[in-house]
């Protein structure tokens, strides 16, 4: 380490001494040259590093982390006494917010040059021969001459005590990560735990119903990113969507635009039902949720689905829902296909539907409702927005070619002789009228652009072919 500090001094931030840093294993750390800046902003400043475990294609790490030198990190009163909390930065751009933001003048080229901001890898061989890096090493404490002072190194970036991130087993599960330089590298954004569309903490109370985590694999990387199921259905990137978008009972992520289908994923909600001991209103949130996933699916299966979630919540509000029936569907729905049905679809009461609609969200229903009327007036203001067009160019070639004869027959008029003369002069003149007969014509179809509801419908009629009813 100190030959390493030494190359770092005599070379500067662009020498030599880069083709022959010491590689690092995962959650490894330290305090200064290479990997973090000495002497800045003042001279017995020593900053802080640490890697973390996700390593990039070119075998430098993808997480590493700067802290603040002692001096610079605020005190966190406890008690009577004062102690210090290290303050840890997890991307290059929060560095700089903070540099920005607490030394405007100084340079940051300058800075990022006095030390090595991209850590190597330290890899070994692994059992079939290939290179792979080192992610078990316990994770080495800097060392602390302050015996009143620790270190802050929370490892999920939102701060959330319960993330995914902080469970070796959910980390292994969706590994390796796809790489993100979006979303990702922002201040307190979390891929496993902040949802993707409103930034928020996602929860994972019973059983997580309320989120749904993309499994899409884009090159050898899984995309991670969650998002509130109810975001999504607000933002129309979850459940039956029609037109340019075309969901049909699926997901749509808006980080990879990859696509999740949700038949699996209300199974789920209702497995959850089964396993957790719930009482009748979080059954209900939970399997209401489940209906708006499903509802307008042209899938044979996802309407079954949604008639029996619909009974279970009308026997819920009357007190009569069984466990067992749900647990028999939800069980049957992937080992036998469309075999699954212990319920049958005419067991459902005539008030079945009425009763679901007390329990879908309002808000939701209100956007769908308002939604279509919205798409059903655009394609309406589309039909008339086409027929005029198509009516008004068709009038336009008309008029244009009439205006040519018109210049034809004048130029013949002025090169004949005398006896041909009488008669070209009367084509002329009726050329004239007719062009004026269709000049009032479209002046009478301009109107149209007030809008066909404010057009007469004797113009709509003679001029467009529109038969509008009374």
């Amino acid at each position: 380490m100190e030959e390493e500090k030494n190359n770092m001094k005599n070379g500067g931030g662009g020498g030599g001494y880069m083709m022959n840093l010491r590689r690092v294993a995962a959650e490894e750390s330290g305090e200064g040259l290479p990997y973090a800046p000495e002497n800045w902003p003042e001279e017995g400043d020593i900053w802080g590093w640490r890697t973390g475990r996700r390593v990039a294609g070119n075998g430098n790490f993808h997480d590493r982390y700067l802290y603040l030198p002692m001096r610079l990190c605020p005190d966190s009163s406890s008690g009577g006494g004062s102690r210090k909390k290290r303050v840890s930065f997890a991307s290059k751009l929060a560095v700089e917010r903070y540099i920005k933001t607490n030394f405007p003048n100084a340079p940051l080229p300058l800075f990022f040059s006095s030390f090595k901001w991209k850590i190597p890898a330290l890899h070994i061989p692994s059992s079939n021969g290939n290179m792979v890096p080192i992610a078990a090493v316990p994770l080495q404490q800097i060392a602390q001459e302050q015996s009143d002072s620790d270190i802050d190194v929370a490892k999920c970036k939102a701060g959330n005590a319960m993330c995914d991130s902080l469970i070796p087993e959910e980390v292994e599960k969706y590994s390796p990560a796809m790489p993100c330089d979006i979303c990702c590298v922002e201040l307190g954004f979390c891929r496993d735990c902040s949802c993707i569309l409103c930034c928020k903490t996602v929860s994972s109370a019973y059983g997580g119903y309320s989120y749904i985590k993309c499994q899409v694999k884009h090159g050898d990387g899984l995309c991670a990113h969650v998002a509130h199921m109810e975001c999504a259905l607000r933002s129309r990137m979850a459940g039956t969507v029609g037109r340019s978008i075309g969901l049909d009972a699926e997901y749509h992520c808006r980080r990879c635009d990859g696509r999740t289908d949700l038949i699996s994923h209300v199974n789920k909600l209702l497995q959850t039902c089964k396993a957790i001991d719930l009482d009748d209103e979080v059954q209900k949130k939970i399997l209401s949720l489940g209906a708006c996933l499903l509802r307008g699916s042209q899938k044979p299966i996802a309407k079954e689905l949604l008639n029996h979630i619909e009974l279970a919540i009308s026997k819920l509000n009357g007190g009569t829902w069984k466990q067992d029936n749900l647990a028999a569907h939800s069980t049957g729905l992937s080992d036998h296909g469309n075999d699954w049905m212990e319920f049958k679809v005419n067991e459902s009461p005539t008030g079945s539907r009425s009763g679901s609609e007390e329990y879908l969200p309002q808000s939701l229903k209100l956007e769908a409702e308002i939604d279509e009327v919205l798409y059903a007036l655009r394609k309406s203001q589309e039909f008339e927005y086409d027929v005029a067009e198509e009516r008004l160019q068709a009038h336009k070639t008309y008029l244009q070619n009439l205006y040519q004869q018109l210049d034809s027959e004048k130029s013949k008029l002025v090169s004949q002789n005398s006896s041909h003369s009488d008669a070209l002069f009367h084509v002329v003149r009726e050329r004239e009228q007719q062009i004026r007969r269709e000049v009032a014509k479209l002046q009478v179809m301009k109107k149209v652009a007030s809008g066909f509801g404010r057009t007469s419908k004797d113009i709509l009629k003679e001029y467009f072919g529109l038969d509008v009813a009374d």
